[in-house]
């Protein structure tokens, strides 16, 4: 077969598969449902951004959680009510996009983030804003190194408008990477969001199910969602996505589907990493006993060959719980002897991290 002619008959196969999706957008890991899910982390959530509205007084939030744990979806849907029925505004940035305070500002300004100073900056984003305002910032963690000081926090702890801070985060120990100066002033309220239950994950599906596909799936809802929490730390998103394929190839294998999503979304948060975590993956896979301490060791020989400045480690381990949050690795207590310790397990395909790192370092 030529080129040509098997792009024809996929191209005619997709069509045909598209007929049976009414509504692309719900498969789109950015779509905020009508009615999301209600569950418990929805009320404080609810209270502390009431409370600001009401008052003005700030009240910091940092929510943490996995990934595909619905964080970002509740805090957007949320914001998105309180906005029209209150007289607060909300911006939402994503670190991932604008790692930096110069870039954040510049980003949520809309300037060029050359010629102005931070302080230049700050000051235009004041003038901009001088009512009540509450600010999200996603994946805070991926602040970049560059940018230790995290000065737009700083600046938002002390500001004398009164701005409310939410900060979005995967790693359940970002709060201790902080500067002192600035976790006593921002002092923010914990919020956990816990893994989705399978009975969750599946009430999300059936959703989905209804609003996007034709002839919704539904024998086979309950095995997709079994498989997302047992297998992938319930994100759902490798839910969503494995919904999505079905409904294209509704007659393929679903583990099979499910282990492509798996794949694709996995391939994405790994190709995301800094050096240093990727270097920490690297010493995960090439260590035989990868115990924590073993692991150490061989992560910092990798970064003296790659001239990387290694973490300490206590900030290793606190990427470990940052790893194991995102579903790279699982963190396994084990007994050696009359101790315990713990144990690496890697739940990512080490081929997919051999590429991102031949990408990277060479």
């Amino acid at each position: 077969m030529q080129i040509e002619e098997f792009l024809s008959k996929r191209a005619e196969h997709l069509q045909k598969s598209s007929r049976r999706i009414k509504d692309f957008r719900v498969f789109d890991f950015n779509y905020i449902p009508e009615k999301p899910l209600m569950r418990r982390e929805t009320k404080p959530l609810v209270d502390a951004l009431l409370r600001y509205a009401t008052t003005g007084i700030a009240n910091h939030l940092l929510i943490f959680g996995s990934r595909g744990s619905g964080k970002t979806l509740l805090v957007k849907y949320v914001s998105g009510l309180l906005e029209k029925r209150h007289n607060v505004r909300f911006i939402y940035a994503n670190c991932r996009q604008h790692n930096t305070s110069f870039k954040i500002l510049a980003g949520i300004l809309n300037v060029r983030p050359r010629g102005s100073s931070l302080d230049e900056l700050w000051k235009r984003f004041c003038d901009a804003h001088p009512g009540r305002l509450v600010l999200i910032l996603d994946e805070v963690d991926l602040i970049s190194d560059k940018d230790r000081n995290r000065d737009l926090l700083y600046l938002l702890s002390r500001s004398p408008n009164n701005y409310m801070v939410v900060l979005l985060s995967n790693n359940p120990r970002f709060l201790s990477t902080l500067d002192e100066s600035i976790r006593s002033t921002l002092q923010p309220e914990l919020l956990h969001f816990r893994n989705y239950g399978a009975d969750e994950v599946l009430a999300i599906l059936k959703d989905r199910a209804q609003l996007g596909i034709v002839k919704p799936p539904r024998q086979v809802l309950g095995q997709i969602a079994a498989l997302t929490t047992k297998d992938t730390n319930s994100d759902v998103r490798i839910a969503i996505k494995t919904l999505y394929y079905l409904a294209l190839e509704p007659d393929a294998d679903v583990r099979e589907l499910f282990q492509r999503a798996r794949r694709d979304i996995l391939n994405d948060v790994i190709a995301d990493l800094n050096e240093r975590n990727l270097l920490i993956l690297k010493a995960a896979v090439s260590t035989p006993e990868p115990h924590v301490k073993a692991v150490y060791d061989c992560y910092r020989k990798l970064s003296q060959q790659m001239h990387e400045e290694p973490f300490s480690y206590v900030y290793f381990y606190s990427n470990l719980s940052y790893l194991q949050s995102i579903g790279l690795i699982l963190l396994l207590s084990t007994k050696i002897g009359r101790t315990y310790t713990n144990q690496i397990k890697t739940l990512f395909d080490t081929e997919l991290l051999g590429g991102v790192l031949q990408a990277r370092f060479t």
